[in-house]
């Protein structure tokens, strides 16, 4: 009996290495403008692609997060172009929030990119099978 408890403990904690090597694909939603949700999701993007290197990952904004992604704005600038320059990491934001903002791709820190839209591009990415964050308080 002890034999076989051990086994089956031995596959569970095979199990649950095995789901920690397991790359991930995961989207941040992004929305407040808040500057204190901002430096979260840094700091959240920035410990899982630090801790699943293998693992995708893109933060998704609009409606009120545009100043997260403005050169003269962001309080987290530094930080997001030292991600957006890895592989694994994209940071996206809304063309129809960029033009609610009256906002040109010249404003944005280097490395953004812009999508026609946020909330279809989080769609499309959950139909692909990614995971979903929604970044606030």
């Amino acid at each position: 009996m002890k034999t076989f408890l051990n086994l089956i403990l031995s596959c569970f904690m095979a199990l649950a290495v095995y789901g920690q090597d397991t790359p991930v694909k995961i989207v941040f939603d992004v929305t407040s403008s808040d500057n204190t949700v901002h430096k979260s999701t840094i700091r959240h993007v920035k410990a899982m692609s630090n801790a699943y290197p293998d693992s995708k990952f893109e933060v998704v904004m609009y409606s009120g997060a545009m100043d997260m992604v403005l050169k003269d704005k962001s309080v987290v600038a530094e930080d997001l172009a030292m991600l957006a320059k890895k592989d694994n990491i994209d940071f996206v934001i809304c063309e129809g929030t960029m033009k609610r903002h009256k906002t040109d791709a010249s404003q944005l820190i280097e490395g953004v990119r812009s999508v026609p839209d946020g909330i279809l591009e989080i769609v499309n990415k959950q139909k692909e099978g990614w995971g979903y964050i929604k970044e606030g308080k």
